[in-house]
């Protein structure tokens, strides 16, 4: 069965609602204005991957039945399911994933660095706990939301919000999730909200402040994690991709690797749904306008829109920090 529907979602820390589609239980929502991409709505973290992809291509090929207007559609399979299970136009997605096997496991193969940061953590009086939302955690999150202006060397779209604007972003997937907390004293100095997807828990937000990098609670929410997915059985530990398009290596894709996370790859179908969706795939168009650059560019660019951020912003401990890892 296939209806129509309206969902809320997040983008850039707003929340949109939107036209979509109902198909078996999972819902298809598209982006783009020329070139309009069709996909699962909240993918990353469905406990399941699509099962019956082609029931979904039936029903978007007829969009006059339910006005959902869709060039391509994509979708990808779930860890551990590495290998391709369908003929479909096929991609490799990178994500950032540990392993799960055990604590100890992961301690050992560990790079010094990244144990050292750890122990640095715990020296200097980190606190960890796991907590789930409420209004004393909400109110506490805005502190650390306000910490800076600049993530990433880019505003970050948190910053200066509500308690009641914090509140409804934080209460996605409630029933599924847990918030790690660092405390320094009676400070909260970093989360991590942790989603369950059946065997896999997967990093939705990370936020060590930044003005506590000293401490390294960034190092001791990811110990933590890796700690709990043991104690619940779990298989995987992800944190979004290893490698994000043609941007290469970052300080962020370094912070994972220094932290046990390896690349793994998933299949991910893009399936041509009209001409236009054929020539765009052709023209490397699904990816967006950013998937025609080369890698040398695209660094120039955003060391270009960093340094007039940090000029913008007047403040450059952000960009000096070299873990502040942020999802």
């Amino acid at each position: 069965m296939a209806q129509n529907t309206t969902v809320e979602i997040s983008i850039k820390g707003k929340w949109y609602k939107v036209s979509g589609l109902d198909v078996n239980g999972y819902t298809i929502i598209a982006r783009g204005t020329w070139l309009r991409v069709a996909f699962l709505n909240a993918e990353e973290w469905l406990t399941t991957e699509l099962d019956n992809p082609e029931v979904c291509l039936e029903r978007l090929r007829k969009p006059s039945a339910h006005g959902l207007r869709a060039d391509i559609f994509t979708f990808a399979q779930k860890l551990p399911a590495t290998l391709p299970k369908y003929s479909y136009p096929m991609e490799w997605e990178s994500v950032a994933a540990v392993h799960v096997t055990s604590f100890k496991d992961w301690w050992e193969k560990l790079p010094q660095e990244g144990r050292k940061n750890v122990r640095r953590s715990q020296k200097r009086g980190v606190v960890v706990k796991v907590k789930q939302l409420d209004e004393e955690l909400v109110r506490e999150i805005v502190e650390v939301n306000d910490d800076s202006p600049l993530r990433q060397r880019r505003p970050y779209a948190h910053y200066g919000k509500t308690c009641d604007e914090v509140r409804k972003d934080q209460s996605t997937f409630r029933d599924r999730c847990d918030f790690i907390c660092a405390y320094l004293g009676t400070e909260l100095i970093g989360f991590l909200k942790l989603v369950y997807r059946r065997e896999i828990a997967s990093i939705l937000q990370f936020l060590p402040k930044a003005s506590r990098y000293d401490v390294r609670p960034a190092n001791a929410l990811i110990a933590k994690a890796v700690e709990l997915c043991e104690a619940k059985a779990l298989s995987y530990l992800t944190y979004g991709k290893y490698h994000y398009g043609n941007q290469g290596a970052t300080s962020l894709n370094e912070f994972k690797t220094r932290n046990g996370f390896e690349e793994l790859f998933l299949p991910r179908y893009y399936i041509p749904l009209t001409l236009k969706g054929r020539i765009g795939m052709t023209l490397n168009l699904h990816h967006g306008f950013m998937g025609l650059f080369p890698r040398s560019v695209i660094r120039l660019g955003s060391r270009m829109r960093s340094e007039w951020y940090n000029r913008r912003f007047s403040t450059g401990r952000c960009s000096s920090m070299a873990e502040r890892p942020k999802l």
